[in-house]
């Protein structure tokens, strides 16, 4: 299996290649953000371990522009520790966030658990439709009873998924990030900025949610007397 590992330090970009390579991995190294593209674009690996102080392309950037692309894991390891810089990674598409100093035996076990993640199979067999709404989680898609459609990622479709089973329910904060991420995969920031994204797509005002109701210091709702407006602009 191949990792793509960019970072501008030398030296710990050559920490973080010998970790992998332990873990079984073919390493593959990029120092600056565009030719960090570049390599994912030739090389196709299967996970990225992305550094964000990077010259030419920022690394933000560099997720953005994958991500706009292509759904290939992004573990961002960063310095940058403070709460707006790991949410606006996530915003950003990261599948999770690492803070340097770093643990390479934690390192090697988060990559693991994205890409269980990336590779995981729907919580249910089938179709499940709430509301006005189906859910296909074979294709990842919601389509509503019109014959619009909006696609959703992997981990929008596991939390909308899990969000529906349990419609009109309340799910706890950890209920979902178990259900999504994997137990202590996850946590808290990671599931605020998923549940901002998912309403972007799905909420006929996003800033005036009505379809995932937060309650708040416990969780999130599904609730299925709600319907997805068929002019939502975030439908494709």
């Amino acid at each position: 299996m191949k990792a793509l590992v960019v970072d501008d330090d030398l030296a710990l970009a050559d920490v973080v290649s010998f970790t992998m390579r332990r873990a079984g991995y073919e390493v593959i190294v990029a120092h600056d953000g565009l030719n960090a593209i570049e390599r994912w674009q030739n090389e196709s690996p299967e996970v990225i371990i992305l550094d964000l102080n990077l010259p030419k392309l920022d690394g933000l950037r560099v997720c953005q522009r994958i991500r706009a692309q292509d759904e290939t894991p992004i573990i961002i390891l960063s310095v940058r520790g403070e709460e707006d810089d790991i949410v606006e990674g996530l915003r950003l598409g990261a599948d999770d966030y690492m803070v340097k100093p770093f643990s390479p035996r934690q390192l090697v076990a988060r990559i693991e658990a994205v890409l269980r993640r990336s590779k995981g199979a729907p919580i249910s067999p089938g179709p499940v439709t709430v509301g006005n709404y189906t859910f296909d989680p074979n294709r990842s898609e919601i389509h509503l009873h019109n014959g619009r459609t909006t696609r959703l990622t992997k981990l929008e479709s596991r939390l909308l998924e899990t969000l529906m089973i349990n419609a009109d329910q309340v799910m706890t904060f950890d209920q979902l990030i178990d259900h999504v991420w994997g137990p202590s995969a996850g946590d808290r920031p990671m599931l605020k900025q998923l549940i901002y994204r998912l309403r972007q797509k799905i909420e006929p005002d996003p800033t005036k949610p009505i379809i995932i109701e937060t309650i708040p210091a416990i969780g999130y709702a599904l609730n299925s007397s709600a319907t997805i407006s068929s002019g939502n602009k975030a439908s494709v």
